[in-house]
């Protein structure tokens, strides 16, 4: 028989190597276990039918060509998902899914930040249809004649219309400076042409800026002669059946166009819908299809500087729309702080919105965490789906 000296330090080293094996093998099967995804039972047990509605005809994936088990999979994966409010998935004009998460509900008016920048850009469109504007090559400071005594930099005198929808003006992001987010906070928005420095010659760079969409909405409000939610509710809420909530002004009574737009998921899915259909809805053109073939190209590539994730690539920027490849799939996208999004697949006649926690005031990375989880959630599902 043999026995085992408990001193011997070799045998001591070779029991911790024995462990240490051990909880290799323990942790390698976790992740793989964690890899395989949800199980048929579970699968089988996600509920995303949508509740019936005037506003909406619905269906079923497999109706619309759709495999069951991939949507049951974006449902189940959103499900653990700490701050998902909303997620819808509309084909061919049917409304095949919906489910709501944590605080959301199908009633819900949540701040869908910068969502709004997407509106913004479809009402400029407008007021160009309208006669309103004459045409995006405008110079901002027609519109902005008590600040034009005041500007320094001569470069600012040649930004055009364009130029802020492209985010190419040359006016910094807001988050790369302290003193530059105070000022955005500060709802005083008039006074930033002159004050904010231009970062690059205009036209020649992206610069994601919140002010540039701030300005966009005050010229289509002080071109149409309107303020800017009476015009809006008129031309493009109204018309779409969109019920608008709350939309906050800043100091001198303009309504925001950085963020700050309160509607419900399902009326996100409308104005995707608004898109995806070259601007006409339920047989009337709101939208110029030109405007919208415009604003939905890429004028700017690698337009975000931070990772998302495998299938969040090539990201581009049109008139405040991104546009990103998911596997062999190409979308466009409203996106808003906190993962708020709608995702238009021209070639899948599909909209997918998602809302969530708009993390207000939050930045770092924690609330980025929460964010690239719900942008993921999306990019992953399409790069899934099989082309068309």
């Amino acid at each position: 028989m043999f026995t085992i000296n408990q001193g011997d330090p070799a045998m001591k080293q070779h029991k911790s190597s024995l462990i240490y094996a051990i909880i290799l093998v323990v942790a390698v099967i976790s992740l793989l276990l964690a890899g395989c995804g949800p199980s048929a039972e579970e699968l089988a047990a996600v509920d995303y039918a949508p509740q019936p509605d005037e506003d909406w005809g619905v269906s079923t994936p497999e109706e619309q060509g759709l495999d069951r088990d991939l949507v049951a999979e974006l449902y189940y994966n959103a499900s653990q998902l700490e701050s998902i409010y909303g997620l819808l998935v509309v084909k061919d004009g049917k409304l095949i899914a919906e489910d709501y998460f944590n605080a959301g509900s199908i009633g819900q008016m949540g701040n869908r930040q910068s969502v709004t920048k997407s509106f913004i850009s479809a009402l400029v469109g407008i007021a160009l249809e309208q006669g309103c504007l004459s045409g995006v090559d405008q110079k901002i400071l027609e519109f902005f004649p008590e600040v034009v005594d005041q500007i320094q930099d001569p470069r600012k005198e040649q930004i055009t219309i364009q130029q802020l929808l492209q985010m190419r003006a040359g006016y910094p992001w807001e988050e790369s400076d302290p003193a530059l987010m105070d000022a955005l906070w500060s709802g005083d928005y008039v006074p930033m042409i002159v004050h904010f420095p231009l970062v690059s010659d205009p036209g020649s760079e992206m610069h994601y800026s919140n002010l540039t969409s701030d300005w966009l909405g005050m010229i289509a409000a002080r071109a149409c002669d309107t303020d800017l939610k009476s015009f809006a509710e008129q031309h493009l809420f109204a018309p779409l059946g969109i019920e608008l909530g709350k939309w906050t002004q800043d100091r001198d009574g303009y309504y925001m166009g950085h963020g700050e737009l309160q509607i419900t998921a399902r009326d996100m899915a409308k104005f995707g819908l608004l898109y995806l259909n070259e601007g006409e809805y339920e047989g009337s053109e709101i939208i110029s299809p030109d405007w919208v073939q415009d604003s939905l190209q890429t004028y700017s590539e690698d337009a975000w500087d931070y990772r998302v994730g495998a299938n969040f690539k090539d990201i581009g920027y049109g008139y405040q729309w991104w546009s990103i490849r998911a596997g062999d799939q190409h979308y466009n996208l409203a996106w808003g702080h906190g993962g708020q999004q709608i995702a238009v697949l021209e070639e899948l006649d599909m909209v997918i919105v998602v809302t969530a926690d708009p993390l207000y005031g939050q930045s770092g990375d924690g609330p980025w965490k929460l964010e690239r989880a719900n942008l993921n959630l999306v990019a992953d599902f399409i790069a899934s789906l099989p082309a068309d």
